[in-house]
């Protein structure tokens, strides 16, 4: 016998190990359906787990064909086209409502929001817009930032800074990050928050002193310093 694991004597002893196979054979026949159950409820989840997967993939790839011919459209500003299609694609609109779980169908929201936005349709921009997401560094600090212009176009001010900043504040980088600070600071300007505007202003000074953008915050600044002056 084990003295180190007396619990495991069946391993030594080929009539225990016979004993427990017994038991193991007896706990099956009467657990028979549960068992079974388990093991079956199991393997339908695999299939269903790889099935999806499957699905999603060839969902995206069919998205990705009818996707496509829609960005070169609103790249070339036929933004109506883009949205509805031309007869012979869908249109954004479609692809984002039928596909909108695939990465195609993702994108299909950026761009019809990036469309509606040049339509001048800003409540359904914001909608698409907000329905888009990225980990990309570039497109979802864009996304953010289209969100505030059509806020500002429609004089939400206040909205419009809370996304400029989502903007600015996402993956900062000297290329895009002051064109966003700067947005925000003018967007704090029309909502009459002027110390965060002022706020603003230095930092773009302050963070990205050589950027094109740190030149108009100086000048806005000063403007605003005179203007508060004055009041």
């Amino acid at each position: 016998m084990s003295k180190k694991n007396p619990g495991l004597d069946f391993l030594e002893d080929p009539d225990a190990l016979e004993g427990k196979l017994e038991e193991v054979g007896d706990f099956f026949e009467q657990n028979r359906i549960v068992v079974l159950g388990i093991v079956g409820a199991i393997v339908l989840l695999i299939a269903g787990f790889f099935g999806y997967r499957y699905y999603q993939s060839s969902q995206d790839e069919t998205a990705q064909v009818e996707l496509f011919p829609s960005v070169y459209m609103v790249e070339a500003d036929s933004t109506k086209k883009a949205l509805n299609g031309d007869g012979k694609t869908p249109g954004l609109l479609s692809v984002a409502d039928n596909y909108g779980s695939t990465d195609a169908g993702n994108l299909a929201h950026f761009y019809a929001g990036t469309a509606l936005l040049k339509e001048g349709k800003y409540d359904e921009a914001i909608e698409h817009l907000k329905s888009f997401s990225s980990s990309d560094l570039l497109v979802q600090a864009r996304a953010y930032s289209l969100t505030g212009d059509a806020y500002m176009e429609k004089k939400s001010y206040s909205e419009a800074a809370d996304y400029y900043k989502k903007a600015a504040g996402y993956k900062p980088n000297k290329e895009f990050t002051p064109g966003y600070m700067l947005k925000l600071a003018v967007a704090y300007e029309q909502a009459k928050e002027n110390s965060k505007a002022m706020d603003a202003y230095n930092d773009i000074t302050e963070k990205y002193p050589q950027s094109v953008e740190a030149i108009s915050a100086r000048k806005y600044k000063s403007l605003l310093e005179a203007t508060v002056g004055e009041s």
